[in-house]
């Protein structure tokens, strides 16, 4: 067995001998204390006055395991208790007291080092909409089910302690703090060290573009954190790059690191790293990126961007230092989406006009589209297009999916691709996904066809939940079915228990017949990558991959594999019809010497694609590439 402690210079750490010392960087002129809780019922405090750098320590003999403290602040509205902003643990919610915890008495089996990123099956997973308690316990109970499926890799909606008991977890604020409503830190590692025992990795999503906008008492002790000069959509975002920036940074990169050494999470994705805006060379994300390689050596950890403008340059190889291993891409989902529901509003107007050849490019070439976010409003979007992309990136860089918690929450009424579409196109996307090279992506339920929605829920109260109320409906105003006040009236309250409930899994639907069958398609599926793709997924070409549209209703897409000097070179070839009307199948290009038949999906014959039908099949080419 093992034990793990990523050491840092913020919060509480036990000492060896007794007690513990208490730290916070808070270099603004206010008087602070430590407010040290005893357990019955009273508090002493502790004066914390800072040092020529700003940090404030404060050592307390008799503190333990379990010991309650908040830093309190001296300011104009008078004595402000604050949580520990470096708090493994809070509890009692933001609001209340942070906790001393010992890091080092959970133990750790020896032996798990990942798996490399070809192996990557990702399954998004929200704590509190997974199982009907909400719990680390629960959902950690489901895990042998997963590993079953197929699933490789978990990946976790952000854990950062936010306010309330529900949310999507974007709206952090104490980052080292697992949310207290989904248990206890040890529960936490426990989940981690099962999926590690089914043979499954866990990565965590981890927010880095913004605090949440309530439960941030940062800027009473510590208004550097925070800079007007880069702006973001929630308001100031962290200092990267000016003034007393080396504390700020040094907050986040020893927050991923804490999640990756002390919790042994497999790999980090980086929300909406767009938004991240540093001038400094090396910016945070090339920071974060060498500091976790070396950190972590030995070990696949293996890290994710979101990024909104489809920038390849921070991807490169696995375990690059300085880059990142992919990105999601939502290329591919917008323009499978525009073909198989025909919605075309909001950032699915830029795909409409040819859904079908992007889709292709996304398949061969990684993205489709670059440059700025697309956008929802239809005028800003017409006055600030993205380009076409030119440049192919590799496609195991890019992570595509059919649905996932953006595509799905940012429905008015939250509905999964399978309430929108047929069976059969149902059936043929999902192969489409799993059987396409770039690592595949699943949200919870897809993989028993979940009906439950997936609504934006947050747990917020007074002028913030009317603000929030009002926001969500507004955001829909530009669409067709929601142009009238009424429609609009009728989205549901994400502030509103009911919403969230809503959401949660329906474990006795996932028994029925439909859900088993659908179960058994996806399980087909992932053994087919797991013994058919994957053993070649690392000789995957850098480029050269092609794909045509047939007959404006059909893909032709071929993935080229490396092979050795001299031999022929192996083709993965996808023949695909995507509608009601059967298509001609294309002859076999001089050269090719057809091989293994992968899969058939619906009704394929020598000369043509049945409706909603494919098949994957293995060529060799005379030529080597």
């Amino acid at each position: 067995m093992m034990r793990a402690c990523h050491h840092m210079p913020y919060g509480a750490s036990l000492l060896p001998h007794g007690g513990a010392v208490f730290r916070l960087w808070a270099p603004a002129e206010v008087d602070m204390d430590l407010l040290v809780h005893g357990a019955d019922g009273g508090s002493q405090a502790h004066p914390a006055r800072p040092d020529a750098l700003g940090w404030r320590e404060v050592i307390v003999p008799d503190a333990v395991t379990g010991t309650r403290y908040q830093w309190r602040v001296h300011g104009q509205a008078g004595l402000v208790p604050v949580p520990d902003p470096a708090s493994r643990s809070n509890p009692e919610g933001i609001d209340g007291p942070s906790e001393v915890t010992d890091p080092l008495a959970f133990e750790w089996d020896e032996g798990w080092r990942g798996l490399p990123w070809h192996d990557a099956v990702m399954y998004e997973l929200h704590v509190g909409t997974f199982t009907p308690e909400g719990t680390y316990q629960a959902a950690m109970a489901r895990l042998p089910y997963l590993a079953e499926v197929g699933i490789t890799c978990i990946q976790l909606m952000p854990q950062a302690a936010f306010p309330g008991r529900f949310g999507w977890g974007y709206d952090g604020v104490l980052h080292f703090a697992p949310h207290a409503a989904y248990g206890r830190p040890d529960e936490l590692k426990a989940f981690v060290q099962a999926a590690h025992r089914l043979g499954m990795m866990v990565m965590l999503d981890v927010v880095y573009n913004h605090f949440g906008p309530e439960g941030n008492f940062l800027p009473l002790y510590a208004p550097t954190f925070f800079t007007d000069r880069h702006p973001t959509p929630w308001g100031a975002g962290p200092n990267f790059d000016g003034p007393n920036a080396s504390a700020v940074r040094g907050f986040f990169l020893h927050n991923a690191l804490y999640w990756l050494e002390e919790f042994r999470f497999d790999g980090l994705r980086f929300d909406a790293v767009h938004a991240i805006q540093d001038d400094s060379r090396p910016d945070i994300l090339e920071t974060l990126s060498i500091r976790c390689r070396a950190a972590c050596a030995g070990r696949h950890v293996h890290l994710v961007l979101e990024n909104d403008h489809n920038d390849a340059r921070r991807l490169s190889a696995p375990g690059t230092s300085g880059r990142f291993d992919a990105q999601w891409s939502g290329d591919a989902h917008h323009a499978l989406h525009v073909w198989l529901t025909n919605e075309r509003e909001g950032y699915y107007a830029e795909y409409a006009h040819d859904p079908l050849g992007m889709l292709a490019q996304s398949l061969s070439q990684g993205f489709a589209m670059v440059g700025a976010p697309h956008l929802t409003d239809p005028v800003l979007q017409a006055a600030h297009p993205r380009r076409r992309a030119t440049e192919a990136v590799p496609l195991q860089c890019t992570v595509n999916f059919l649905l996932n918690h953006d595509q799905v929450g940012n429905r008015a009424y939250g509905e999964r691709l399978n309430m929108l579409v047929g069976e059969a196109p149902m059936r043929l996307a999902v192969a489409i996904l799993l059987l396409s090279p770039s690592p595949p992506l699943l949200f919870m339920g897809e993989e028993h066809g979940a009906q439950a929605p997936f609504l934006y829920f947050a747990d917020w109260h007074g002028p913030l939940r009317d603000a929030v109320v009002e926001g969500r409906r507004k955001e829909f105003a530009h669409f067709g079915a929601f142009r009238d006040p009424d429609a609009r009236a009728a989205i549901p309250d994400p502030c509103d228990e009911a919403t969230w409930r809503r959401c949660q899994l329906d474990w006795a639907a996932a028994q029925t017949d439909k859900a088993q069958a659908w179960r058994r398609w996806y399980t087909r599926l992932l053994t087919l990558r797991r013994t058919d793709l994957r053993p070649h997924l690392p000789e995957l070409a850098p480029a050269g991959h092609t794909a045509a549209v047939l007959e404006d209703r059909g893909l032709l897409v071929r993935w080229h594999f490396m092979t050795a000097p001299g031999e022929p070179s192996r083709v993965l070839q996808m023949q695909a019809n995507l509608s009601d009307t059967p298509l001609t199948r294309p002859e076999t290009e001089p050269g090719d010497r057809p091989m293994a038949i992968v899969l058939d999906v619906g009704a394929v014959d020598d000369g043509q694609l049945g409706p909603w039908s494919a098949r994957w099949q293995w060529l060799e080419m005379g030529n080597a590439i």
